[in-house]
C-alpha cells in the first residue's frame, strides 16, 4: 500500500508546525536535527508555510545573533494544523488496520504450515 501522493509533504509540514508551535525558538538546523531531514527540505517547507500564511517569521528584536527568528503559527496555521492533524490521524489508522490484517493473514499462514506437517 503507497502512501498518496504530497502525503510525505503533508506528514513535513504538519511535523513542522507541530515542532514549531511548541518551540518557535529552533533554527532551522535544530528543526532539522529533530525530525530527521535536511536543511534544504526544512527551509523549504519553513518557506511554503510562511507563503500559505499558516507561519510569521519575526526577528529576535533582542538577540545579539541577528539570524534568530521565531517561527509563530497563525490562526490559519492553527486551522491548517488541527486539519492536518486530522488527515494525518486517518492515514495512521489506515495503516494500522492493514498492518494488524497482514499480521492476522501471516498467523493463519504459519498456524496451516504448523498443522501441514
Amino acid at each position: 500500500m503507497s502512501a498518496p501522493e504530497g502525503s510525505c509533504r503533508d506528514d513535513a509540514r504538519f511535523r513542522v508546525l507541530r515542532l514549531l508551535e511548541d518551540n518557535p525558538e529552533m533554527s532551522q538546523r535544530e528543526i532539522a536535527e529533530a525530525l530527521g531531514i535536511s536543511l534544504g527540505g526544512v527551509n523549504y517547507c519553513l518557506k511554503g508555510l510562511v507563503d500559505k500564511g499558516n507561519i510569521k517569521v519575526r526577528n529576535f528584536r533582542t538577540s545579539r545573533n541577528k539570524l534568530a527568528y521565531a517561527y509563530v503559527l497563525t490562526p490559519r496555521g492553527l486551522a491548517a494544523k488541527a486539519a492536518m492533524t486530522r488527515a494525518f490521524l486517518a492515514r495512521r489508522m489506515a495503516e494500522y488496520e492493514a498492518i494488524r490484517e497482514e499480521i492476522a493473514d501471516l498467523e493463519a499462514e504459519l498456524g496451516e504450515q504448523g498443522t501441514a506437517r
